[in-house]
């Protein structure tokens, strides 16, 4: 049987594995070196890190764009506004819009018989008003396709004229020539509209349509546009009558003659 031949003492070697138990645990009772952070002491006496000051960070706005944005805003909301605005008037009865128009007299809610009277009559006939505004009238109008009259026209084919729908601008007779120019713009050539000069009236405008009469002494007054704008046409007792082949003479009515022209159906 061979023996091993005893040689020097072996000596195991140490692995250093750190101040453990050996299985990865600190050893009871000591401090450990690598707590977790959430387990160090703070506040006052501690020895952790100092706190950080947050270090405020001063840099200025863009105030272009923000401008840009805030106009596009201001712009689009002025396009909505107007939009709206222009369909809420739109929408409103030409009635109503009259109403807004300061100093215009409303014959119509007056009720009174004499202007309510749409009946045919022939010769000079009497009227409430001066210039007439609604009554009795010729069977023929007074031709009003933008029609400018340099004499006094009658009022019997006014009249017939107001209840078509047509505006009638009359003037004081003797007016000043550039004010009756500046009057001619507004009527020549345009449908339902009509002027003349008028012997005796008060004021150098007299505006009218059935029912309602608008006087002034400026020509450029702006209420004499607005009420055109929103009478004509629409104020027709007889919405579609004609306003063409309508009488074109000047001067008083000449008896039951109808002058050539055509006649609608008596009201």
């Amino acid at each position: 049987m061979s023996m091993s031949t005893p040689g020097p003492e072996r000596v195991p070697s140490t692995v250093k594995v750190g101040k453990t138990t050996g299985q990865g645990k600190p050893p009871a009772g000591k401090p450990a070196g690598n707590r977790p952070a959430g387990n160090r002491p703070t506040g006052k006496g501690g020895k952790g890190r100092k706190p950080v000051t947050p270090v405020k960070v001063s840099g200025g706005r863009n105030w272009g764009p923000i401008a840009v944005a805030g106009l596009v805003v201001l712009i689009a909301a002025g396009i909505i506004g107007y939009g709206v605005y222009a369909s809420v008037q739109g929408s409103r009865d030409w009635t109503e819009k009259v109403a807004d128009i300061q100093g215009i007299v409303n014959y119509r809610a007056q009720k009174n018989a004499q202007i309510d009277d749409r009946t045919h009559k022939n010769g000079a006939l009497t009227y409430v008003t001066s210039p007439p505004v609604g009554g009795a009238h010729n069977q023929t109008w007074q031709n009003c396709m933008g029609d400018v009259y340099s004499e006094p026209i009658a009022n019997e084919y006014a009249v017939h004229s107001l209840e078509h729908g047509a505006v009638w601008v009359a003037y004081k007779q003797g007016l000043a020539a550039d004010q009756v120019d500046a009057l001619k713009k507004k009527v020549e050539g345009k449908d339902y509209m009509f002027m003349s000069p008028y012997a005796g009236l008060d004021k150098n405008v007299s505006v009218q349509v059935w029912g309602y009469q608008l006087k002034t002494d400026d020509v450029n007054d702006k209420r004499i546009d607005d009420f055109i704008k929103a009478a004509r046409v629409k104020a027709s007792m007889e919405p579609g009558a004609a306003c063409s082949s309508g009488n074109t003479n000047t001067g008083p009515v000449t008896g039951g003659t109808s002058n050539g022209a055509s006649m609608d159906s008596p009201s």
